[in-house]
């Protein structure tokens, strides 16, 4: 396992959310004048956007997250996301935020196993960095943000071998294995089959750097040619004409990780029999393990390096709704296998939980109003505790 995944799976996923978002907020957008009070405008969208993009690209936040570790759990990186998706006036119901989780993974997923080198996945992080920037044209201080970590992730993985790269995306096909959710949008384009599985191309560009197949060419000891033999491949491969920029601006030849919501159309999310199949299979235990108290010290030293500004005084949130009526919206989430929704996330801390200095000091800092009685458990919830951020 790599421990160098982590900040490449947050910002990748963390782009696909962004395009999401800003697909669904624009289709539901109307003149600000002719709008109610519940009712969304392009004020609402670019403030949204900004809030989310400012807490995505937090100093400390990040200065965490690069830190070299293991992935941790689905539901432990989803309870972020969840965090990320309300730090602003913008609120997702339970089966919003479920549809919105899926379409992020299953998009990345592809993305990770069509890259045609492991090193690839660093041109797809740059192509989502590339288009947040785009959504924050107009706020300098947020462009700073971005560029500060699109500096950091240069000097972080810009040195690395092939085979730490190879590392890392095995690491995120680990991360992805048994998610096969059908998105509508795939299924029309073919890249994806009924079964939720994706369908591999066998044409197209060759990885930078090597030959298109069909050549078998042998050599004897003295590393000279001796013989040729051709065969089929079966396909329709052409050499890459150019490998694409690692560098702070440029082209990045690679069309991974670009925004496929430009162009306006539903997206419909369905869980296959097979997945549920394997959710079932692979259903984690809500049983104290070895990982839990980890995994509740990496999400509160996250989790504590999320600053968001509150403005004084109250305001109401905007509900955003990924389904194209509430009636769709709440039969997805009478509908949805327990087994894959994210109502209640399980990690409790060991014993020793109190004698942690680091989570003792985050939690210092929240601010308590009303101070319960007596405290039925070592392990404080995590959602209340994103709740007092």
């Amino acid at each position: 396992m790599s421990v160098r995944s982590l900040p490449l799976l947050f910002l990748n996923l963390g782009g696909e959310m962004l395009y999401i978002l800003d697909q669904r907020l624009r289709a539901q957008n109307i003149p600000a004048d002719k709008a109610r009070k519940d009712e969304w405008t392009e004020v609402d969208r670019k403030r949204v956007m900004n809030d989310i993009i400012t807490t995505m690209f937090n100093k400390k936040f990040l200065e965490e997250l690069f830190k070299p570790q293991e992935l941790y759990s689905r539901k432990a990186l989803r309870a972020i996301y969840d965090r990320l998706a309300h730090c602003s006036i913008m609120r997702l119901n339970q089966a919003s935020m479920d549809k919105l989780y899926d379409l992020m993974t299953m998009a990345f997923k592809y993305q990770v196993l069509l890259c045609p080198r492991p090193k690839d996945v660093l041109l797809v992080t740059f192509n989502h960095l590339d288009s947040i920037k785009d959504f924050i044209r107009d706020s300098p201080a947020i462009m700073n943000q971005v560029d500060e970590t699109f500096r950091q992730v240069i000097e972080v993985y810009g040195c690395l071998s092939a085979g730490e790269f190879h590392l890392i995306r095995q690491t995120l096909l680990i991360f992805f294995q048994d998610m096969h959710i059908r998105v509508s949008i795939f299924l029309k384009d073919k890249i994806q089959n009924s079964n939720g599985r994706f369908v591999l191309p066998i044409s197209g560009p060759v990885p930078w750097g090597t030959e298109v197949p069909g050549l078998i060419r042998m050599f004897n000891d003295k590393g000279e040619e001796v013989k040729r033999v051709e065969f089929k491949h079966g396909g329709q491969y052409v050499r890459a004409q150019s490998e694409g920029s690692f560098d702070l601006y440029g082209d990045r030849v690679l069309t991974l990780g670009t925004n496929i919501y430009s162009v306006s159309r539903p997206v419909e999310t369905h869980v296959s029999g097979a997945s549920k199949n394997s959710a079932l299979n692979t259903k984690e235990s809500t049983a104290p393990n070895s990982l839990a108290k980890e995994e509740l010290n990496f999400l509160a030293r996250l989790m504590g390096g999320m600053e968001i500004n509150k403005n004084s005084g109250p305001e109401p949130g905007f509900r955003l709704n990924l389904f194209t009526t509430d009636e769709e919206e709440e039969h997805a989430a009478l509908t949805r296998p327990e087994e894959l929704s994210y109502q209640v996330i399980n990690i409790q801390a060991a014993q020793d939980q109190q004698r942690n200095e680091e989570l003792s000091r985050i939690m210092g800092e929240f601010e308590v109003h009303d101070q319960p009685q007596q405290s039925t458990s070592k392990g404080d919830d995590l959602l209340a505790m994103m709740d007092e951020l």
